[in-house]
């Protein structure tokens, strides 16, 4: 347990809270690209797409932060999923080097699968806990998130 770590002079990172929590996240993004494979989209795809659809990201800049991507490498992303028919990038106030994303109609259209998908991986993760400990869960990981980010 990572807690008992703490009090031990021993240490094994894979009992490390950061190792589990990795552990976690690539588990995660391994169920998901299998889920997503029929819609041929990756995980970073994915994300991008529920951002802008949710409009909790409207430019590459904001999808940067969240992917923790350069700028290239977002431009390249957002080259695919455009490519693909999903989203646009539409000129945003005057400076041409500013650009909003936002689905297509086709984008709009699968959107509600890939939140069918999001919530299909939450009960996944979830199964075998009562809801007071999947709140639990949930309150302590954003705790976390805010303890690391200081």
């Amino acid at each position: 347990m990572a807690l008992a770590q703490l009090k031990s002079t021993s240490f094994d990172i894979r009992e490390s809270l950061g190792y589990l929590l990795g552990n976690v996240r690539s588990e995660w993004i391994t169920a998901v690209e299998k889920e997503l494979k029929p819609f041929d989209l990756s995980a970073a795809q994915y994300i991008v797409l529920l951002k802008v659809g949710s409009g909790s990201a409207t430019t590459p800049v904001e999808i940067c932060r969240v992917l923790q991507y350069d700028t290239g490498a977002m431009t390249r992303l957002l080259d695919r999923i455009e490519a693909k028919g999903l989203i646009r990038r539409e000129a945003h106030g005057g400076d041409r080097r500013c650009v909003a994303l936002e689905l297509t109609p086709e984008g709009e259209e699968l959107y509600p699968k890939l939140i069918r998908i999001v919530k299909d991986m939450n009960k996944r993760a979830l199964r075998g806990f009562t809801k007071d400990e999947a709140a639990s869960l949930e309150r302590l990981l954003k705790r976390v998130a805010l303890n690391v980010a200081g």
